[in-house]
């Protein structure tokens, strides 16, 4: 298993006039990404920036399991959200060992 940084962006049924919460299936894609934090999948995860983008740091065997599991995310398959960038990232040093 390896460490990858990925963004997602909006997708074209995103609603820019409404917050992120009022998005049409908040809840279901906020379950989906909650059992993806609770099977290890997702380490870290939010938006960044001024919110249009999200940040995701996922523990995962390459990028075709990223975009296997990211594509079964309720907002993902009704385009409300898209994936900008997938990375591998080498983690070096991790503070949240030493707590």
């Amino acid at each position: 298993m390896a460490f990858f940084a990925l963004t997602e962006l909006c997708g074209p049924s995103w609603d820019a006039s409404r917050l992120r919460r009022e998005q049409d299936a908040w809840d279901e894609h906020a379950a989906f990404m909650d059992g993806l934090v609770d099977d290890g999948f997702v380490v870290l995860g939010g938006p960044i920036g001024d919110g249009e983008r999200v940040l995701l740091v996922v523990e995962a065997s390459d990028e075709h399991e990223i975009e296997a599991r990211l594509g079964a995310d309720p907002w993902v398959s009704t385009g409300m959200l898209r994936i900008g960038a997938i990375e591998p990232w080498t983690v070096w040093l991790d503070g949240r060992q030493s707590k």
